[in-house]
């Protein structure tokens, strides 16, 4: 029993990165253009921008709730930060311009669901269409030309192979992992995504972490659309529409329940690579472009079956909202709940 039981959490812990691991070795024995170096190192580049906005979605998501406006934020935030490059101001004024958009946003989001308690489908679609709109009013339609070096360079450049891109994802993963499991905010996180009436209860400032998370979000959606803006070298108002479901998709595969209070960011990086390991690997093999939505929503599907299964056969794995938020995978164990007068 106790080996079977120790087989099942290896599974758990682990199974992400086994089926990533599965995959790309069946992917390098079919296609010899795959397993190529350069095709290797255009993968890590390719997902580190959907990756670093997928563990802003993970932030919210494990908070109970999530983004759809974090495609509009992007959008916003590479258009700001090119016409503030264009005017002839450094990397420190353009990308301090372009993040404060995105965490206003952010702020945004979170009163309005943290405080007026509109649902987060309706806040966040909503403020995704206004922030769209405004866009395209302001900028007529039209893209905005203007890059600082240090974003060229940030969003291209490599070092011994690896795409600097992809570091800066891995950067930005620690850090939500830090946040999450070190810090007595990541505790409330959990806390609140797990049950944010009995945080409520328990004295965790319930309304200030919701808001936290999502300008979280806001903050992690307009470094990427800086880092697009460095790639594409243009700011454009229609770019990262599909940001949001991508995100959601990379993060429900990883592991993260969408009723909140549950997942680990280390999972995160693991479908984040999945996902764009499949995508690749279908070009490679010159499957037609019109399966690629059929073979990632079949995946999300599995990850989601196979999660519902691990809950029910094992009551406490990954997928457990049942267990207090200090037990919850990925939350820390060590920092007690303790009150606070605002709430």
């Amino acid at each position: 029993m106790k080996s079977t039981a120790n087989r099942s959490g290896i599974l758990r812990r682990f199974g992400l990165w086994l089926v990533f691991a599965l995959v790309t070795s069946v992917l390098m024995v079919v296609s010899p253009t795959f397993r190529s170096s350069a095709n290797l190192e255009n993968i890590l580049e390719q997902n580190a921008i959907i990756g670093i906005v997928a563990c802003g979605m993970a932030v919210m998501m494990i908070s109970g709730g999530f983004d759809l406006s974090v495609g509009a934020v992007g959008a916003t935030t590479s258009v700001v930060g090119a016409v503030v490059a264009g005017r002839g101001h450094g990397a420190l004024m353009t990308i301090g311009a372009g993040l404060a958009a995105g965490i206003a946003v952010g702020v945004a989001n979170g009163i309005l669901i943290a405080k007026v308690r509109i649902n987060a489908f309706v806040a966040t679609f909503a403020m995704a269409s206004i922030v769209s709109g405004l866009l395209f009013v302001a900028t007529g339609a039209e893209s905005k030309q203007g890059v600082t070096p240090l974003l060229e360079s940030a969003a291209n450049a490599r070092v011994a192979g690896i795409p600097v891109i992809f570091a800066v994802f891995v950067c930005c993963l620690l850090a939500v992992w830090f946040l999450l499991t070190r810090t007595k905010y990541g505790h409330y996180i959990y806390s609140v995504g797990g049950n944010a009436e009995a945080s409520h209860l328990s004295g965790v400032p319930v309304q200030r972490v919701q808001i936290f998370a999502f300008a979280m979000g806001g903050l992690l959606a307009a470094g990427a659309g800086l880092l697009l803006l460095g790639q594409t070298l243009v700011g454009q108002p229609s770019a990262a529409a599909d940001w949001p479901l991508e995100a959601i998709a990379i993060c429900v595969v990883g592991g993260i329940a969408l009723t909140g209070g549950v997942g680990r960011i280390e999972d995160v990086l693991a479908a984040t690579l999945l996902l764009g390991v499949i995508s690749n690997g279908l070009n490679q093999l010159d499957v037609s472009p019109y399966w690629k939505p059929a073979v990632t929503g079949l995946v999300i599907l599995l990850a989601v079956v196979i999660d519902r299964y691990s809950r029910l056969h094992n009551g406490a794995g990954r997928g457990s909202r049942n267990l207090p938020a200090s037990t919850a995978p990925g939350a820390p164990t060590t920092t007690p709940l303790t009150p606070s007068a605002s709430t």
